[in-house]
């Protein structure tokens, strides 16, 4: 890993800040691509350095819905200690953040082991890339009978109870090729939340979920990330911060009038294409 270039550097922080909040699966995108750059997909520092290039994604998020969030969490704060607070629809929603944030923490921790290992195998990236095509394509059908009955949510209607769905579900992301908005936007809207406010919720969710897998990782595997030095790692994190903030903004405005449709159809032509170049031995699985 310590041969890590400045271009791997950017394609990487590229491919993080591009398929990170789209729901494609951004783990799945970085082991593929860390697989044609020629680095061990099985070296920890690899595992670290993708997990840590994620923060860029995160500080994205921070800016672009700063205002939200400051409004969410002083809402929060102030709903703890008074009744009359907690009537604001913003304090159930900031208890749904709260709530669905730590189910992935817990698997993820416990299962870590698991995740940065046999996990990695680019097999496993292809049947999550198919399989949970399936689960968005039936999240897209319930959604459309809400549609047709009138019964959509809005923002001021997501509460703890959707928290707890959305986080549980949320834990299949730690699969990669499952994709973690892939995830939390199909919950949502198979709980009849709108798509934009579901997207928004798969946003607010990644803060802390992927703030802590970064960090952990950071820790975790910082002999291995210092051999790159700080300038690749720099490099990663400003390219992925950069892309992910213009990749936030035009899927809030893609999913207003489309269905997630078009993500299913990339994923499983992707799904299949890694099957045949497996299949074939162009490219191996770890």
């Amino acid at each position: 890993m310590a041969d890590l270039s400045y271009l791997d550097a950017v394609i990487l922080g590229v491919v993080e800040g591009l398929t990170e909040y789209l729901p494609v699966s951004s783990t799945g995108h970085l082991t593929i691509t860390e697989k044609v750059l020629g680095l061990d997909v099985s070296d920890p520092a690899v595992t670290a350095y993708t997990a840590v290039i994620q923060l860029g994604a995160i500080a994205a998020t921070l800016l672009y819905f700063f205002r939200d969030i400051v409004r969410f969490a002083v809402v929060w704060f102030r709903g703890l200690a008074s009744a009359q607070v907690r009537k604001n629809p913003d304090y159930n929603l900031a208890w749904a953040v709260v709530i669905g944030s730590l189910p992935v923490g817990i698997v993820g921790f416990l299962a870590r082991d698991l995740i940065s290992g046999p996990l990695r195998s680019l097999w496993v990236v292809a049947a999550g890339l198919i399989l949970w095509s399936i689960v968005m394509v039936v999240a897209e059908r319930v959604y459309a009978r809400y549609e047709a009955r009138g019964t959509l949510r809005g923002e001021h209607s997501v509460g703890p109870i959707d928290g707890v769905v959305i986080g549980l579900v949320q834990c299949f992301s730690l699969i990669p090729g499952v994709s973690r908005s892939g995830a939390t936007i199909s919950a949502g809207i198979a709980r009849g939340i709108d798509r934009v406010t579901a997207t928004r919720l798969s946003f607010f969710l990644a803060i802390p979920a992927l703030t802590a897998a970064g960090l952990f990782q950071a820790v975790e595997e910082k002999d291995g990330l210092s051999a790159l030095g700080v300038g690749p790692v720099v490099v990663g994190v400003v390219v992925a911060f950069v892309v992910a903030y213009a990749s936030i903004a035009w899927l809030l405005r893609f999913v207003a009038s489309n269905t997630l449709m078009p993500f299913v159809w990339y994923r499983v032509a992707l799904g299949v294409l890694l099957v045949v170049v497996l299949a074939t031995g162009v490219m191996s699985a770890t």
